[in-house]
């Protein structure tokens, strides 16, 4: 191994977690493996291209395996996956599981430059990627940037036509499995390494181990199985993001069920898989499923069976939304809160409300056996715990804590303590009957004339407007005050003014400092690579908008 992928969590309580049976202790291809030979011909993966069975997988993921372990790649090593949702993203990472390599993913549509400083931070020996995706030559791109990344040694490219100077990801499939021999890497050693965009001028790198994976993320799936049947859940975003993660090494090596795929969301193909697979699990963020229940609404939609859960996270869950999609899917809708950094709470099966006296989103009780959650007072070092019902900073630490942030002592210092604790940089509270309640975020704020409002906050009101389908508010660049907020709405129907979001607001008992200072309607809200709300574009709309005013006043 060459990048240091180092336990910021104390190994004595790792092990813990491993021998009181919280976490399996099982490698994830070793996981797979025990899934596969119990069931040899469970549908493993439904896509575009149709179904494949746990052995067929298992068959091709070893061919690939044996293929980059010809190429020198080892246990340890980092290997890039830039690939669309399918068949071939998963071969990917169960090959690489089955080496002891290090798997790090990252979503098709980011750019080039931003590939290359993963690549190059992670000190990745090899990457997959696709020869074309929606206008994208990922592979092309790649290889172009290889003389600045020195690590890496081999661009794999997956699709037709692969370009010259790239291995074809076809070929090494055809390579013979029957001299390969899976490696046994330690449990708690580095799997997958997890990108989150956060805040910081490049994204985020967050190193999981096998445990950490398949224990601490699969804990939080299996809650949400009642039956304990094998889940088929349908992935709407997209395996590569931090959501993703639940995919291979959760889905299918932890709890032996099958991966509905899509390469691309849009509403319409996630109807039609919802119709025609029955996924016993639906996975995505608030935007996707607005949409979703839109297309229904307009009657364009096939017929389809109630999954068990809705399960959606990535951004703040309104209730407005909660409560549509609960009775339009006629299932629980959970609110996830989570993140790459390792925190993870949900509000699980029950009908609860999201909203009742009090700030914020209900997120649910906090689960041990995934992630121990406190509140504790902002730039404290020694953690000091608020008392219960007090707003602070939301710390975790649990079986799904990562390994550490990788390449990056200095994130390193700034969220982990000794403990192995992490900061989150989210404000919330636990009351009294012991739930949490999301907040807002320490840094997620629009400073204006040096008063702090949090983007979060204004959302979960404006999402109650009868008028407003979704929204983001954004801070926009402003002389005088610095910074002024923005809300991008997508309306329900007839188109809201701000005046009239703004009474909205005063008769939800918002402070008027916090009342966004403008207004951009969009038709929906665009998404990034990960399937999140595309803050950066609409920050960039907004200032566009305000700059075509002030043209037009003089």
């Amino acid at each position: 191994m060459t990048v240091d992928l180092h336990d910021l969590l104390p190994a004595e309580l790792r092990r813990t977690w491993a021998v009181d049976g919280t976490c399996p202790d099982l490698d994830l291809y070793s996981l797979y493996r025990s899934r596969q030979i119990a069931d040899l011909h469970r549908t493993a993966v439904i896509d575009a291209k149709g179904r494949l069975c746990y052995t067929t997988l298992d068959r091709k993921a070893r061919c690939l395996a044996a293929g980059l372990s010809g190429l020198g790649i080892r246990i340890g090593d980092v290997v890039g996956i830039q690939l669309p949702s399918g068949r071939n993203a998963v071969i990917a990472d169960l090959a690489l599981a089955a080496l002891g390599a290090v798997a790090l993913p990252f979503p098709v549509g980011r750019g080039g430059r931003e590939a290359a400083s993963l690549l190059r931070r992670s000190e990745a020996v090899a990457v997959i990627a696709a020869t074309e995706h929606r206008g994208n030559q990922h592979a092309a791109d790649l290889l172009a940037l290889a003389d600045e990344l020195p690590a890496l040694r081999t661009v794999i490219a997956a699709g037709p036509g692969s370009p010259e100077g790239t291995l074809s990801f076809s070929e090494l499939l055809r390579t013979d499995p029957k001299s390969f021999v899976p490696a046994r890497p330690h449990p708690d050693s580095a799997a997958r390494i997890l990108v989150s965009s956060g805040s910081e001028a490049e994204p985020k790198m967050v190193a999981y181990s096998h445990n950490a994976l398949a224990g601490g993320r699969g804990n939080f799936l299996a809650s949400l199985m009642p039956d304990g049947q094998p889940p088929r859940c349908l992935f709407l975003v997209p395996l590569a993001s931090a959501f993703g993660s639940n995919g291979t090494a959760v889905t299918l090596a932890r709890h032996g069920g099958t991966l509905i795929l899509l390469d691309h969301f849009t509403p319409e193909a996630a109807l039609d898989a919802l119709a025609a697979h029955e996924p016993t699990h639906v996975l995505g963020v608030p935007t996707m499923i607005r949409m979703m229940l839109d297309r229904i609404a307009e009657g364009q939609h096939p017929a389809f069976i109630p999954p068990t859960a809705v399960i959606v996270g990535g951004s703040p869950l309104d209730e407005a939304t909660a409560e549509e999609a609960r009775r339009v899917f006629a299932c629980p809708v959970v609110n996830l809160y989570g993140s790459a950094d390792g925190v993870n709470c949900h509000t699980g099966l029950s009908d609860e409300p999201l909203r009742r006296e009090g700030p914020g989103v209900l997120a649910g009780h906090p689960d041990p056996h995934v992630a121990d959650i406190r509140i504790v007072l902002p730039g404290t070092p020694e953690l000091e715990e608020v008392p219960r019902g007090s707003v602070g900073e939301i710390v975790a630490r649990g079986p799904m804590t990562p390994l550490c942030y990788v390449a990056a002592p200095d994130l390193d210092a700034r969220y982990r303590t000794a403990e192995g604790w992490v900061r989150t940089g989210d404000l919330g509270l636990i009351e009294e009957d012991g739930s949490l309640r999301i907040v807002g975020r320490l840094k997620d704020v629009v400073i204006r004339g040096g008063a702090n409002i949090s983007p979060a906050e204004v959302e979960i009101e404006l999402a109650a407007h009868p008028l407003v389908r979704d929204v983001v508010c954004v801070g926009v660049p402003d002389p005088l005050m610095g910074e002024r907020l923005a809300a991008c709405v997508v309306s329900r129907g007839q188109t809201p003014t701000l005046k009239e979001l703004c009474a909205h607001l005063d008769a939800r008992g918002l402070e008027r400092r916090k009342h966004p200072e403008q207004l951009l309607i969009v038709s929906e809200l665009p998404l990034t690579p990960a399937g999140k709300p595309d803050r950066t574009l609409l920050r960039k709309r907004c200032t566009e908008q305000t700059a075509d005013s002030l043209t037009q006043a003089v």
